[in-house]
């Protein structure tokens, strides 16, 4: 056993030196802290390098239907009242979905864009005392409640209870209202004093869309939109500002989930008005895709480019903010 502990000793490349045969010097020291310091560097460079995750990309056709797209936005109107700032989209199927309310959350607020108030919109009733009725007399204990339209009914028995549906239906028959303080449902519900108590505001209108996976548009308009003559137009109440401001900043918006590297060319986007009003439009393209991590999680969501148009009213644009965006048949 002693011959092969021998062997093995005689194979030591690091022998060790006896203490009397050597000295430590400053220049011996200082190698020594290069080299370690050296040593270190060359360690966590390796180990970042191999923890470096790489990112693939190809490109194939998109081959799905019947899919939905989904569209987060949060911008802010700083000379836009949230009683006025209205949210439309359609999309060229022909489906139309005017005054959005789901899923929107409307925050007011002062010249200095600090927050007045947060509510969901579309949330929340007036209470009732003894409306007018459709025949011209005033609600009875022993009545049911059936407000006139107006003008506007479909049928004799259509009843309009709110000033909402008293402006739906002048939407649908493609009528604007001129003056809202004739109609009961306004006056009760105190509409116009609603509007004119938030002068001098801004609005901030966050929320998400799920719309069909087709070329559309949604918008941003001031006042409550109909359709006529198969032509956007806008409800320009009398109670609006003489000069409709669309100075607006875009604090974010995405079609899809977030997944790492995504970057969204609109988040942070601002834009002032000048002299001119008109319709501010953004046309995007929508790219479809799908974001596999390396511990095979699967995120479908999509990445766009944008580009910017001012159209004066001059030119017939119509006060608002336009996103026009098209689905690109490729995907990523």
């Amino acid at each position: 056993m002693n011959a092969v502990f021998n062997k093995l000793r005689s194979l030591d490349a690091y022998p060790k030196v006896n203490e009397d045969f050597y000295n430590r010097t400053l220049s011996g020291g200082v190698v020594t802290i290069v080299s370690a310091a050296v040593m270190f560097f060359l360690f966590i460079s390796e180990l970042s390098l191999y923890l470096y995750t790489v990112t693939e990309s190809k490109l194939l056709v998109d081959t799905s239907r019947g899919e939905t797209l989904h569209i987060n936005f949060d911008v802010t109107f700083p000379y836009v009242r949230c009683s006025m700032l209205s949210l439309d989209a359609m999309d060229i199927s022909g489906e139309q979905h005017l005054d959005i309310r789901h899923n929107i959350m409307k925050k007011r607020i002062d010249a200095h864009g600090n927050v007045i108030e947060v509510k969901q919109d579309g949330i929340g009733a007036p209470k009732i005392e003894r409306p007018l009725q459709k025949h011209g007399g005033r609600l009875g204990h022993d009545e049911e409640y059936c407000g006139s339209c107006f003008g506007a009914e479909e049928s004799d028995d259509q009843c309009c209870n709110s000033c909402e549906e008293v402006r739906e239906a002048y939407r649908k028959k493609g009528w604007a209202l001129s003056n809202m303080d004739l109609i009961d449902q306004c006056q009760r519900e105190g509409y116009v004093q609603k509007v004119k108590d938030e002068e001098g505001e801004g609005c901030n209108i966050l929320g998400s869309l799920e719309v069909n996976k087709v070329a559309g548009n949604f918008h941003f308009a001031t006042g409550k939109s109909f359709l006529q003559s198969a032509m956007f137009l806008a409800d320009l109440l009398a109670i609006q500002d003489n000069h409709l401001n669309i100075s607006h900043q875009i604090n974010k918006l995405s079609f899809g989930a977030h997944y790492p590297g995504l970057v969204n060319p609109l988040d942070g986007v601002k834009w002032v008005q000048g002299p001119s009003h008109g319709m501010y439009q953004y046309f995007v393209k929508v790219v479809p895709t799908i974001y596999k991590d390396v511990r095979g999680h699967v995120t479908n969501s999509n990445q766009y480019s944008v580009t910017e148009h001012f159209k004066s009213s001059e030119q017939g644009g119509v006060p608002g903010v336009f996103f026009f965006y098209d689905i690109s048949p490729i995907k990523v």
